[in-house]
């Protein structure tokens, strides 16, 4: 069965509040035509983001009612530390209250000006924090992935060739370390193969580059790798997972995503004085080493989510979801990328909304329009969030133009995806009457999460 029914009972509802179309118009008017500057309560359906807007379990619920909130020591931060230990594998563990804190420790301590990171795609977040320290985050991704139709098993491998050109064209020391985002979440939420994170980690030996995983939707990589990866039908995630980190030397972790949990992340090292240095400015800006800004109860939430979130049933429903609401799309021609990834569908804005040019954000117009109408919040992940200008003043577009409507993990039904599915039809009925917006106000940094924005008249 491709769409099995839900591995889990409902024991708690919330009702979500309606409001009208004339309603939502004036609120999105009020925000700048910026959907993070929304109140939640005038959201129908919340596709903003898959980050801290999982349903926990009873067994994470029962676990908050454990928490030991002894400042230094908590017998929860060693539950904690013995899961990621278990999973991950790696000596040294830095708790943090989300991935980004996990970003910019690291990149705090190992960044110069000038320095430069590789990965698949770069996220907002990693890329802004390395930006911040004057370095530069690079995409290595393969080709097929910047091409929405184009069906390849594995889209979010980096590219080894041009890994290998770009560590000899700057030379090893101003390459700190190579990432990995697994799943690719810039490039449509796509898989890494485990024969690619080989190759990799060849390449980091060969000139002596740390390997450092942006980890926080492994469990879902695990499961591709497992349904698409030769060798590996057999295998169980939490195996899958133990080799797919043998081969890094750490990872970031928002533990929002597939620690199943509404806070918290981390930072998993193998080497110790990097270790140490980062751990003296946890103390500085996030807290004592054994709660790194988190209460005792949310590290035993998160040491329960990640061992939950290795169960294949979960993670058959959670990847059967997101690409049922894909192959509603695809059937009604709505242009996504191919094929559907583990945690959000991506909508092709450059093809959906082929009349709006980039610099007018067809993806962010996708998005105002999915409110108004329908309630739906989802993001862009296109021109707003990544287009830059050069020292020269020119603007630079990203290849992908993107509208992901990510989903929560156990918290919205079938019913609610199909309801999300013929919104989007609706709207592309009518592309060709919506106009293009412009910026009135941007930040210099995730310009995405505080821009305002307004109509353009005429395209």
């Amino acid at each position: 069965m491709k769409f099995p029914a839900e591995p889990f009972r409902i024991k708690v509802v919330e009702p979500i509040k309606t409001t009208t179309k004339e309603e939502r118009e004036a609120l999105i008017k009020e925000a700048g035509y910026n959907i993070f500057l929304l109140p939640a309560e005038s959201i129908f359906v919340d596709l903003l983001t898959d980050s801290g807007t999982s349903a926990m379990s009873d067994n994470q619920w029962a676990g908050l009612m454990l928490g030991d909130e002894s400042y230094a020591g908590s017998k929860n931060y060693y539950n904690f530390e013995k899961t990621v230990k278990n999973i991950f594998g790696y000596k040294h563990i830095i708790p943090t209250h989300q991935g980004r804190v996990a970003e910019n420790l690291l990149f705090s301590t190992i960044l110069k000006e000038g320095h430069i990171v590789p990965n698949n795609i770069h996220f907002d977040t990693t890329r802004a924090n390395i930006e911040y320290h004057k370095a530069q985050a690079v995409n290595c991704v393969i080709d097929e992935a910047l091409d929405p139709e184009y069906d390849h098993p594995f889209k979010g491998n980096i590219d080894i060739q041009k890994l290998e050109e770009l560590i000899q064209k700057h030379g090893t020391d101003l390459i700190p370390i190579i990432m990995i985002t697994i799943t690719n979440n810039s490039g449509g939420g796509q898989p890494v193969s485990m024969t690619n994170i080989r190759q990799v980690r060849e390449v980091a030996n060969k000139y002596k580059i740390p390997l450092i995983f942006d980890a926080c939707r492994f469990a879902e990589n695990c499961f591709f790798i497992k349904e698409r990866e030769a060798g590996y039908q057999d295998k169980s995630i939490s195996d899958i997972a133990r080799e797919l980190f043998s081969y890094g030397d750490g990872c970031t972790m928002s533990a929002k995503k597939d620690g199943l949990v509404n806070i918290g992340g981390f930072l998993s090292i193998n080497d110790g004085k990097l270790a140490q240095k980062i751990t003296n400015m946890l103390i500085l800006i996030e807290g004592f080493p054994t709660y790194g800004g988190l209460a005792g109860r949310d590290l035993e939430a998160i040491s329960r989510g990640l061992q939950e979130v290795l169960d294949e049933s979960y993670l058959c429903f959670r990847i059967n979801q997101t690409r049922s609401l894909g192959e509603m799309l695809i059937q009604q021609d709505i242009p996504i990328i191919k094929p559907v990834g583990g945690h959000a569908v991506y909508i092709d804005a450059k093809k959906f909304m082929s009349h709006i040019p980039q610099s007018q954000f067809p993806g962010q117009a996708i998005v105002v329009e999915l409110y108004k109408r329908f309630g739906i919040r989802a993001v862009e992940i296109g021109s707003l969030m990544f287009a830059y200008k050069d020292a020269t003043g020119k603007i630079h577009y990203p290849d992908l133009e993107l509208v992901r409507l990510a989903i929560p993990r156990r918290v919205y039904t079938s019913m609610h995806m199909q309801y999300v599915s013929e919104s989007i039809r609706e709207i592309y009925k009518d592309r060709h009457k919506i106009k293009g917006l412009k910026i009135e106000y941007e930040a210099e940094f995730l310009r995405h999460f505080t821009a305002r924005l307004k109509p353009i008249v005429k395209n």
